[in-house]
């Protein structure tokens, strides 16, 4: 297993790019715990901390594809960069200026989120013009999926330690610079300078005109939702234990089992459909938010079943990147990755949301409950329209060189491929079954 994942990171650029793309996204991983306690200690009530939070998410949601969509057409350095720029000084903005007056933290919060640069979108439709082979590519995949898992547990620890040595201002400035550098060393490296998505079709719905695309959208509405009704009722069940800080472990138990999960998922060579192998692990990820509704009082069994419950989640995800690769309309890779981003983001959201008024009256195990519906939901989604996700498009794969200018109303055309570059498979950029982008 270890001697696949150091092939990966000594591929060229491999390192670089999910580095960057990581440090890159400490911003939007961080902003919500970030806002909170900067409002607070501004002396601002957890209403407006919630609202000012919630609004950078739902403005996130929106940028996301709209951004994504802009990189297609003009690529990454051109859209990503002075995203991050604009993003950084609205937040900047925010921490030097405070809640008062109220207006303008609305306002900065606001353009921070709408224009956080779709760094993890860009990074998945670079990965099939950096990697050679099938193998190579779902492994980056999963080590993508696990990366983010250390991010987003890692992320928080330094936004608190940055707000208790110095202050959350501080730490919403100093996050969002990391930001704006990983955003410039992933923009700056060839791979990103040299990518340009295949031409486009004009058409407003843009990704979403994919029937697949939907398909896989729908199910990971709920995934999200699931995941999110997991993290209240957990802080449910530690409260009802009397011990605050036992949400703490089984968040981290559930991160650790995602870990492991991706992993081991990214060490073995996969054969066959992807699609068929996502609805099979879409009911394993259901099957182990089951586990949950007895929510045992004990915090060692308990963690345990939360580990299990993440287990499948980050494989779930490596696979699901394969699968959108493989049905997103010509010339819009990026917007249709980031498309994922927000459906997951809004259905983490909805299924918190919900969860709420369900825990003050029926108690943690209906928390526990909510999770384990999204997670069938899931799976009828994806049973209900697995017609839908039965022919991948037929696509070319990605440009390295020259941008082409896209003609609006022109129908896709097969770009010309650079000398030394072998022309794509049936499966599209990087899908399985063809040539994986460029061969140096």
């Amino acid at each position: 297993m270890a001697t696949g994942y150091l092939e990966l990171l000594r591929a060229r650029h491999t390192t670089r790019l999910l580095v960057g793309t990581l440090v890159g996204r400490l911003p939007y991983g961080t902003a919500a715990l970030a806002i909170v306690i900067f409002v607070r200690v501004e002396g601002g009530g957890y209403p407006l901390a919630g609202l000012l939070a919630g609004l950078y998410g739902l403005a996130t949601a929106v940028g996301q594809p709209l951004l994504g969509r802009l990189a297609d057409l003009y690529g990454q350095p051109r859209v990503m960069l002075p995203s991050a720029l604009v993003s950084a000084l609205a937040m900047g903005t925010f921490a030097v200026s405070g809640i008062d007056p109220l207006p303008l933290a609305h306002a900065a919060v606001l353009i921070s989120g709408l224009t956080t640069p779709p760094l993890e979108g860009g990074l998945r439709a670079l990965w099939p013009s950096v990697l050679r082979g099938e193998g190579m590519l779902h492994r980056a995949y999963a080590l993508d999926a696990v990366a983010q898992e250390i991010m987003f547990a890692a992320g928080p620890l330094v936004v608190l330690v940055l707000a208790g040595v110095w202050s959350p201002a501080v730490a919403l400035l100093v996050i969002n610079v990391l930001g704006v550098l990983g955003a410039l060393s992933v923009v700056v490296s060839e791979p990103s300078r040299r990518w340009r998505s295949a031409p486009r079709e004009a058409h407003w719905l843009g990704a979403l005109r994919s029937p697949g695309l939907l398909s896989l959208l729908g199910a990971f509405f709920f995934i999200g939702a699931a995941l999110g009704a997991i993290a209240v009722a957990a802080v449910a069940w530690a409260e009802v234990r009397g011990d605050e800080l036992a949400s703490t472990w089984l968040l981290s138990g559930l991160g650790a089992g995602a870990l492991l999960g991706g992993l081991l998922y990214g060490a073995r060579h996969w054969t066959g459909e992807p699609e068929r192998r996502l609805r099979l692990l879409v009911v394993a990820l259901a099957a182990g938010y089951l586990p949950l509704l007895f929510a045992p009082d004990s915090l060692v069994p308990m963690t345990a079943l939360a580990a299990l419950a993440g287990l499948f989640l980050a494989p779930t995800l490596a696979c699901a990147f394969v699968v959108i690769d493989r049905h997103a309309p010509t010339g819009t890779v990026t917007e249709a990755f980031s498309w994922l981003v927000t459906t997951f983001g809004v259905g983490s959201a909805l299924g918190t949301a919900a969860t709420g008024p369900i825990l003050d009256r029926w108690g943690p195990g209906a928390g526990f409950a909510v999770s384990s519906v999204g997670g069938v939901a899931a799976v009828l989604v994806l049973v209900a329209t697995r017609g839908a996700l039965g022919t991948p498009v037929r696509r070319a794969a990605p440009v390295v060189g020259t941008a082409v200018a896209p003609t609006p109303g022109a129908a896709p055309t097969e770009p010309a491929l650079p000398l030394g570059v072998e022309a794509p498979g049936v499966s599209g950029s990087g899908g399985p079954g063809g040539a994986v982008g460029p061969r140096k």
